[in-house]
């Protein structure tokens, strides 16, 4: 697999691993910890070197298993995680980004993932409470530190990106971003092309719907995070399914996955975006490295780039509570 590079010289897998669900969010596991560390060792055999995880996934467990599949190779490897969740019997109760606490979490951080540096620190919401230029100049004193290589943020807005920046470089911003989540474009993304910045879409295959695995009949199971989602209504899912036949028809044509248009597509919209598609599945994480091989031309580009608004997306990507997080 070919390499990309986000920002501040950090350089990465054109196709990176999002490691959340292998511990949250998507029901039950199937696997054993000890098969999903087999999972995370085969996408580094598959040309993966970046990965994503956080201390509120689990919360703590996912850091931990991302920790111990990866000592290994941790020197070939680049390792995400991030910060800014107050975390109270186990369940995220609300933002904390004090410099204190974040120079707590990356401590905890660093020994839950068998390593002295973790190349880059996301904040994971932005807190209205503290001013992000007092994050930012945290982290860029655990960087100073040797903590920390490079300095994140999760679902910002643009304003918020540019005060950042201008007090510690920011390496990546991640958010959510597909065919059918097209927020950051409007604000996001030509603040980032403008500051040099590199951007890391997360749910790349809108929590699996743009794979074609998800329909109207789908049962989520307990603890699936998509019953939440309105998007992901009985409803929604069955207005929503024109887009997902669009991508299906282009990618049977060129004789690919859904998975692997809608990753071909992210990937071909600038050389500085980076997507983190998540799986429990060594199979899904070769179908998704060989998203880099998928030639669309043009035409293709153009069609995808305007299916969202010609077709439609019905239902919002989270429900109210977290969406109160996002665009600060």
């Amino acid at each position: 697999m070919h390499t990309r590079t986000l920002g501040q010289g950090l350089t990465v897998s054109a196709v990176g691993l999002g490691c959340m669900g292998m511990s949250q969010s998507y029901g039950p596991n199937p696997g054993s910890r000890e098969e999903m560390i087999a999972v995370i060792r085969s996408a580094y055999d598959l040309g993966v070197t970046f990965f994503d995880t956080a201390e509120v996934y689990g919360p703590y467990v996912n850091e931990g298993l991302v920790g111990e599949a990866l000592e290994p190779i941790r020197d070939q490897v680049q390792v995400a995680t991030k910060f800014g969740w107050r975390i109270e019997g186990g369940k995220s109760v609300g933002l904390d980004s004090r410099p204190e606490q974040i120079r707590r979490v990356a401590d905890a951080s660093l020994k839950r993932l068998r390593t002295d540096v973790i190349d880059l620190f996301y904040q994971h919401r932005v807190d209205p409470d503290v001013p992000i230029e007092d994050v930012a100049g945290t982290v860029g004193e655990l960087i100073a530190d040797g903590k920390v290589r490079h300095f994140g943020l999760s679902e910002a807005s643009a304003g918020t990106i540019r005060r950042a920046h201008a007090v510690h470089p920011v390496t990546a911003v991640q958010s959510e971003y597909s065919l059918w989540t097209r927020d950051p474009e409007a604000e996001v993304l030509p603040t980032l092309a403008e500051l040099g910045i590199g951007f890391v879409p997360f749910s790349p295959l809108g929590k699996g719907f743009l794979t074609g695995t998800v329909s109207t009949a789908t049962t989520f199971a307990d603890g699936d995070v998509r019953a939440t989602i309105p998007r992901f209504t009985e409803e929604n899912r069955s207005a929503n399914a024109a887009l997902v036949e669009h991508v299906a028809g282009l990618a049977h044509s060129k004789g690919t996955t859904p998975a692997q248009i809608a990753l071909a597509w992210l990937l071909a919209q600038q050389p500085w975006i980076v997507p983190i598609p998540g799986t429990r599945s060594t199979a899904r994480i070769g179908e998704n490295a060989g998203s880099t091989a998928v030639a669309l031309s043009a035409d293709d580009v153009a069609d995808l780039d305007a299916l969202a608004q010609r077709i439609g997306v019905k239902g919002a990507r989270y429900n109210d509570l977290h969406l109160g997080y996002v665009n600060r």
